[in-house]
């Protein structure tokens, strides 16, 4: 059985699909990085490696977005647009989770 089709992504600038997927990007390699789950050196490293790259990607989208003058960013599209692309949960495993209570 096939899962229900996702939502379709808002309409966004071509910048603004720059930013969400540069953000994304760099939030898939904290998670790697993130000691929480992390399992081995190697692949931290590597994506230790690959962050400034990404971080690079993610301001040249911003600063795209600033010169053509889209100076608001547009929370509730970009949003919607993170939750279809699973962002709550890649960003969650940037994130230290809680102790269990006792």
């Amino acid at each position: 059985m096939l899962p229900p089709p996702l939502p379709p992504l808002p309409a966004l600038t071509r910048a603004e699909a720059d930013f969400v997927d540069g953000y994304l990007a760099v939030v898939d390699l904290l998670g790697r990085i993130n000691p929480v789950h992390g399992h081995d050196t190697y692949g931290a490293l590597r994506a230790a490696q690959a962050l400034a790259s990404r971080a690079d990607a993610l301001r040249d989208a911003l600063t795209l977005m600033h010169e053509r003058g889209e100076s608001a960013v547009h929370a509730a599209t970009l949003t919607r647009a993170l939750r279809v692309l699973d962002g709550e949960r890649r960003t969650a495993r940037v994130t230290v989770p809680s102790e269990p209570a006792p």
